[in-house]
């Protein structure tokens, strides 16, 4: 009973560092871009300024997979929260130090907090609940994930908010003050998980077919959204005429909202039997991860048609922002979805010790899918003649994402029942 109490204790802890963390992201990703568009940087400069941010996940991923095999889930969770708060302290600089240079060499630093702090918060998930399956575990990485997406989405408000009340210096001055105080919190309090001595960075890179083929659906998947989501969607709300307070507040709906369903995933597939993760016992195990795919695959398909409707509507000028309102909700809901399921394959694919290499490695092709849409997104837009058009076309980019991620999910598939007969 005591042990339970203190797992539940300590994924209490984790669940709220990575909510502060998370926060700071979510204010720092919206104060970069809103300031410096304002300063009259374009689109494509912008897409350039967020990419070391991106790179530094892919390699962080894997790095951080690493580091927590072999030293533990604590510290790369209290050095990406310690990074991320000397990131936010180095843009209180005077505005004229501030040139894009220098303000890339922030967002690697923002890059690498990130994604050590993401992997060993939900490496800890596998690890403070290690009897946790099926249904139970899928209710446990949903839910954090859910709520990490509603506090990001709180950030983007706060981020777009601050900037407009307090300023560029103030805002990241305060955010490195907090996340220095949930820095000293976690070494204080948070469990230690203790690492293997045997794990080699080799071994990140050494996954199955299984692990490959949920990665490169995982990378095709987060591309589809940041294809328009992470340059093109507030420079078109922007170009519209929004303020920064009422673009920051707008991304903050659509990002809680889709946080909010991701927390209701399992809900949603235990109303759909054949798509219910919740197998107990080795005999079910891969019935359970079976029914997990497909409803991946058929949530994938579902993300075509928001988009495709959406990208006709934005080109035929046919009420552009009603459409892009139910569209995109429509879109954030079925992404909010797929992502969980894909989360939940994650960390319960394989039932032994690497969960943490495993997650490293998933979480790396992720941010590899998030740097590809990046760049298309502030590419494609900085082409379009009109604000309109350059949105369409990072539309119909994000509609050829998802049916990559659709020919990844039938090879998944199709590895997943060659593993189960071996």
């Amino acid at each position: 009973m005591a042990t339970g109490a203190a797992n539940l204790r300590g994924y209490l802890l984790v669940t709220l560092c990575y909510w502060a963390f998370t926060i700071s992201d979510g204010a720092l990703r919206m104060l970069v871009l809103l300031h410096f568009h304002e300063q009259g940087q374009t689109a494509w400069a912008l897409a350039l300024l967020l990419v070391p941010y991106e790179i530094a996940g892919v390699v962080t991923n894997l790095a951080s997979g690493f580091l927590g095999a072999r030293l533990g889930l604590k510290i790369p969770l209290v050095l990406g929260i310690a990074l991320q708060a000397i990131a936010c302290a180095l843009l209180v600089a005077d505005s004229a130090q501030l040139t894009l240079t220098y303000v890339m060499s922030t967002q690697v630093l923002s890059g690498i907090a990130k994604d050590l702090t993401k992997v060993s918060a939900k490496s800890y998930v596998r690890e403070l609940a290690p009897n946790a399956s099926g249904a139970g575990l899928f209710r446990l990485v949903a839910w954090m994930t859910g709520s990490k997406n509603t506090m990001k989405g709180l950030g983007f408000f706060l981020g777009g908010a601050l900037l407009a009340w307090c300023g560029f210096r103030y805002t990241n001055a305060g955010l490195a003050i907090g996340l220095a105080c949930i820095a000293l919190l976690a070494i204080a309090m948070v469990p230690r998980i203790e690492g293997r001595k045997a794990t080699s960075l080799r071994s990140i890179l050494q996954q199955d077919r299984v692990m490959l083929w949920l990665s490169a659906a995982r990378a095709f998947l987060f591309g589809s959204r940041d294809a328009w989501f992470a340059v093109a969607l507030p420079l078109y709300l922007t170009a519209s005429g929004w303020t920064s307070l009422s673009v920051g507040a707008a991304l903050a709906v659509w990002v809680i909202l889709y946080g909010v369903a991701q927390g209701l995933a399992p809900r949603v597939g235990q109303r759909q039997g054949q798509q219910r993760p919740d197998y107990q016992g080795q005999e079910h195990r891969h019935s359970g991860h079976a029914a997990g795919i497909r409803a991946v695959r058929n949530y994938t398909g579902l993300l075509t048609l928001p988009l495709l409707a959406t990208a006709l509507l934005v080109t035929a000028d046919v009420q552009p922002l009603a459409s892009l309102l139910v569209g995109l909700c429509l879109y954030g809901a079925l992404f909010a979805i797929t992502s969980s399921l894909h989360s939940w394959l994650a960390v319960s694919l394989h039932a032994d010790e690497r969960t943490a290499e495993r997650v490293g490695f998933y979480y790396a092709a992720n941010a590899l899918g998030r740097l590809l849409g990046t760049l298309l997104s502030g590419y494609l837009f900085a082409r379009g003649a009109l604000p309109g058009d350059g949105l369409a076309y990072c539309l119909f980019a994000s509609v050829a994402a998802v049916v990559l991620a659709m020919f990844a999910t039938g090879m998944l598939q199709r590895s997943a029942r060659l593993a189960d007969i071996r």
